[in-house]
C-alpha cells in the first residue's frame, strides 16, 4: 500500500493516540525485520509505538525498543512459551508487554486463538488465553477477530463483550471498522478499552495521496482500491472519528 512511515506521519498529524507496526508474516518466515522503519519512525513522531511480529526472545524486545518502540507485541511465541510473557513482563515492564490474541469463531460457536494472522490452529480457547495472558503479567490485549478484518462489516460484539469480561487488563479490539459508529458501539457495547484502526484509514490514505507518495513497486494499489470491502468501508479520517466520538460523549484526545 505504500511507505509505512508516510502513513505513520499522516495519522500522527491527524491525531493518532499511538500507532502499531505489525509484520503480519514474520514468524512464519523466521524474521524481525522492522528496526529500521521504527527508527525512521521516530524521528517525526511523539506518540507510543507499539512493534509485532517475529518477537521471539528477551534479546528481540530489547532490541525493538532501542530502535525506538515503546511497546512490543507477542503472539506466537507467548502461545508457544507462555512463561515467556512473565519473563518479558518482570524485565521491561506490564505497560511495555502487549499480547495479540488473534481469533476465528468455530461453527459451534467458540473462539479458538491462531497464530501466523490466522493461519495456524492452536486449540487454545480465547476467552481462557486472555484470563491466563492477564495472570502472566501482560500489561495490554489486541484483540482481533480474524473472520471480520477488513471486511467492513462490524466488530465481533459476541467475541469483545467475552474478552473483556473475562480479563481486566486494557483490551485494544481491532478487525472489522466499517465506521464511526462501529467504533463507538464496540466501546460502548462491548466494554472494549480502546479501538485499533487500520482499513478504515488506510483505503483513504491511498485514495487521497497515491499520486504523491505511492511508487509502482509498493504494490497493485488499483486492486487494493477495487476490493469489494473498500465499498463497505465509510471515506474517513483519525480526526472525524475522534470528533464523531467525543460528540457520544466518549472520553478522548483530540
Amino acid at each position: 500500500m505504500g511507505r509505512p512511515e508516510d502513513f505513520a506521519k499522516y495519522y500522527y498529524e491527524d491525531g493518532a493516540d499511538e500507532l502499531f507496526f505489525q509484520d503480519v508474516v514474520a514468524s512464519l518466515y523466521e524474521r524481525n525485520s522492522l528496526h529500521e522503519i521504527i527508527t525512521k519512525t521516530v524521528k517525526e513522531i511523539f506518540i507510543p509505538i507499539t512493534v509485532g511480529g517475529g518477537i521471539r526472545t528477551i534479546t528481540d524486545i530489547r532490541n525493538v525498543l532501542r530502535a525506538g518502540a515503546d511497546k512490543v507485541c507477542i503472539n506466537t511465541a507467548a502461545i508457544n512459551n507462555p512463561d515467556f510473557i512473565r519473563q518479558a513482563s518482570r524485565m521491561f515492564g506490564s505497560s511495555t508487554i502487549v499480547v495479540a490474541i488473534e481469533t476465528i469463531r468455530q461453527t459451534d460457536g467458540r473462539y479458538l486463538a491462531y497464530t501466523d494472522n490466522g493461519r495456524e490452529y492452536t486449540g487454545i480457547e480465547a476467552t481462557e488465553w486472555a484470563e491466563r495472558v492477564e495472570e502472566l503479567g501482560a500489561g495490554e490485549i489486541v484483540l482481533t477477530s480474524v473472520d471480520r478484518d477488513g471486511t467492513g462489516d462490524g466488530f465481533d460484539l459476541d467475541l469483545v463483550t467475552k474478552i473483556t469480561r473475562a480479563a481486566s487488563i486494557p483490551i485494544i479490539v481491532h478487525g472489522g471498522a466499517r465506521d464511526s459508529s462501529d467504533i463507538l458501539s464496540v466501546i460502548r457495547d462491548g466494554n472494549a478499552d480502546a479501538v485499533a484502526v487500520a482499513s478504515i484509514l488506510h483505503y483513504n490514505y491511498i485514495k487521497h495521496h497515491n499520486s504523491e507518495k505511492a511508487c509502482s513497486e509498493e504494490g497493485n494499489v488499483e486492486f487494493l482500491l477495487s476490493r469489494k470491502s473498500f465499498s463497505k468501508i465509510q471515506n474517513t479520517t483519525l480526526h472525524e472519528i475522534k470528533e464523531f466520538l467525543q460528540l457520544n460523549d466518549i472520553s478522548l484526545r483530540l
